[in-house]
């Protein structure tokens, strides 16, 4: 059974810093591209962050140079660094990854960013 569970997220005011954790179980983990989305309240669920198998990652530019996403696969765990943030960061952030057509996610960890 696949699991994702994330952790790191809180309330942190405009310009700070926090970093998210998500521990993956049930997949072996380092074969595996991992990805961070986001779900503002009344907007859709969208990918911030990826990165795959062999270390390469991607950003949405809305995060690029702020946030940074990484991995270490013998803690089957990935991060997300998130740094300078803003009110527009606020949401609730999700883990994800898939094997063959599932898709799985965490329950998400909630950001808010105060001004």
């Amino acid at each position: 059974q696949v699991r994702l569970v994330e952790s790191g997220g809180g309330l942190v005011q405009a310009g700070g810093s926090l970093r998210l954790s998500c521990v993956a179980s049930g997949i072996n983990f380092k074969i595996h591209s991992m990805g961070w989305y986001r779900q503002a309240p009344g907007k859709q669920r969208d990918l911030i962050a990826r990165i795959r198998s062999n270390g390469t990652t991607e950003y949405v530019d809305s995060v690029k140079g702020r946030f940074t996403i990484s991995r270490v696969n013998p803690r089957n765990t990935v991060y997300l660094q998130m740094n300078s943030l803003t009110p527009e960061d606020t949401a609730v952030y999700y883990c994800n990854t898939n094997r063959g057509p599932a898709d799985y996610w965490g329950k998400g960890t909630l950001v808010t960013v105060s001004s």
